[in-house]
């Protein structure tokens, strides 16, 4: 049964947060098919990465339809940064150490290209690959660390004078930032995983010193809605573009996703005694369920909305916002609290109605819906055929691209490895099918412009993130539930896992909201 908004208020209240349940369903068992689905993954990856070891080896990506390769991460070879911890997972130890060895050659202090070096996707990919696959390989290539703090070092410039909030974009080469706002999935992610591990590895306080003000800055300041910055951010004062009474736009999608992913990730990978990360993380949930939260008036699907500058409530969703299920099961285990881990695997069913309602099985970019209270979405009213659409399956989509996300597909791995019911193991093995059936081209793998036409044209880019992503949540959900345990291991955005210690008794200061 659907949790309404009014029993979230009695259940979050009666939810005691004594002990920090284990995430992981204790005894999980895979059935005999799970080997076969297990290899089958393996040689996706496999095919995908003989690609682009053939086409466009030291690249970032590959151009999987015209056979050459594309440099749109500063042509440090992003492809190879975000497979190490997968090529580990699957055993795939000869290209692991090949991967090594190529990225011991590679001079991270200049961009190998004209562009400027985006914080966010280099902290993700390269610098939490490679301390990924350091953790993972028993710390013994000293050179990932190495490599991993010569792009901090340069990173570091996105901190100017005073500023509490970084900047994105760095000329490495003249070390100066590009002056422009940022958002708050910036300034979280970064800091979380600098502080964390760079300063960790290297012993270097300096790292410590200019991302811990700068989360703790986030956390305590003014919000449009309780533990809900506004989404964008002026690194000069600190403040909310345009004040924050003025810049309303909450959304668990792009732009603030990493905040509010990495707020209790935070929590749990450091053990930390400041409860003020996991109380800004419940906060945030508190607040989403009591105005974000909406069921479509077609099959009563569980979504998140948006809530925009107008004080509107926007009815749409994304791929990429569907990691919020798989982030509030997490976080519902953490902090003892199954209204939570419930909302959560409801989100992901929805998420995956997107999957099992188009021709190909796959999902597509951005969709909307209705619901009570309209069908506002910020954009067009839906046409006839949306209408059609939404009347047969409770969504209707509005961008039908598939860049090989793994947002829906992450959600559906913690919900396995939560529960236990072998419905999401049968949900994985149908995207295996659909992935097999609809993205090949030329060599390897590659997205489709359309996920309701069975012709769709293809896109020309295997995104790194297939092999960070995609791939490895797909293994580990047929994979031994103790490899790689969520009870252990911390997954990144990026999906690169880090070793957390025994857990606490519980995260938190219980049920939100709180005030900072």
């Amino acid at each position: 049964m659907l949790v309404t908004l009014q029993r979230f208020v009695v259940f979050a209240v009666m939810a005691a947060a004594v002990h920090a349940e284990p995430v992981q369903k204790q005894g999980l068992q895979l059935p005999d098919t799970a080997a076969t689905q297990r290899e089958a993954v393996v040689s996706l990856f496999v095919d995908s990465y003989e690609a682009y070891m053939k086409y466009a080896w030291g690249h970032d990506d590959l151009l999987p339809v015209s056979e050459s390769y594309t440099d749109g991460r500063n042509g440090w070879g992003a492809s190879i940064a975000d497979a190490m911890s997968t090529m580990w997972i699957m055993g795939l130890y000869d290209w692991f150490d090949q991967a090594v060895n190529h990225t011991a050659t590679v001079d991270f202090s200049k961009s190998q290209t004209n562009d400027t070096v985006s914080l966010f996707e280099t902290t993700i990919r390269y610098v939490g690959g490679f301390l990924s696959a350091y953790e993972l390989s028993g710390y013994q290539y000293d050179i990932l660390v190495d490599k991993a703090e010569q792009l901090a070092q340069q990173m570091a410039y996105a901190w100017v004078g005073n500023n509490v909030i970084p900047y994105n974009d760095i000329d490495f080469t003249g070390h100066k930032p590009t002056i422009a706002n940022r958002s708050i999935a910036v300034a979280g992610t970064v800091s979380r995983f600098l502080r964390t591990l760079v300063s960790l590895y290297t012993k270097n306080d300096t790292y410590r010193r200019l991302v811990e003000e700068s989360v703790q800055h986030m956390i305590h300041m003014p919000s449009p809605l309780p533990g809900m910055p506004a989404q964008d951010l002026d690194p000069a004062t600190g403040n909310a573009v345009g004040g924050y009474l003025l810049s309303h736009f909450q959304t668990w999608g792009g732009g603030s996703d990493s905040y509010f992913e990495y707020l209790i990730k935070y929590a749990r990978l450091t053990n930390t005694a400041d409860n003020s990360y996991a109380d800004a993380w419940l906060t945030a949930v508190d607040t989403s369920i009591k105005v974000l939260l909406r069921n479509s008036t077609v099959g009563n699907w569980l979504y998140l909305a948006d809530y925009d500058n107008k004080k509107m409530i926007r009815h749409v969703g994304s791929h990429l916002a569907c990691f919020y299920g798989g982030n509030w099961i997490l976080g519902g285990k953490l902090t003892n609290n199954d209204t939570i881990v419930n909302i959560g695997l409801q989100l992901t069913d929805a998420c995956w109605n997107t999957y099992a309602s188009t021709a190909t099985g796959i999902g597509p970019e951005v969709f909307a819906y209705a619901s009570s209270d309209g069908n506002y979405t910020g954009g067009p009213a839906p046409d006839a055929e949306q209408l059609q659409f939404y009347d047969e399956h409770g969504f209707y989509i509005t961008d039908p691209d598939y860049i090989l996300r793994p947002e829906v597909l992450e959600s559906n791995f913690y919900a396995w490895r939560a529960t236990g019911d072998t419905k999401y193991l049968d949900r994985a093995a149908s995207a295996i099918t659909s992935f097999q059936k609809y993205l090949p081209t030329t060599v390897a793998y590659t997205g489709i412009c359309d996920v309701n036409n069975i012709d769709s044209t293809k896109i020309d880019d295997m995104e790194s993130f297939w092999f960070a992503e995609v791939l490895k949540y797909l293994y580990l959900t047929f994979d031994d539930p103790t490899h790689i345990s969520l009870d252990d291991w911390v997954f990144n955005t990026e999906c690169h896992p880090f070793r957390a210690p025994a857990a606490m008794s519980t995260y938190g200061s219980g049920p939100g909201p709180h005030t900072f």
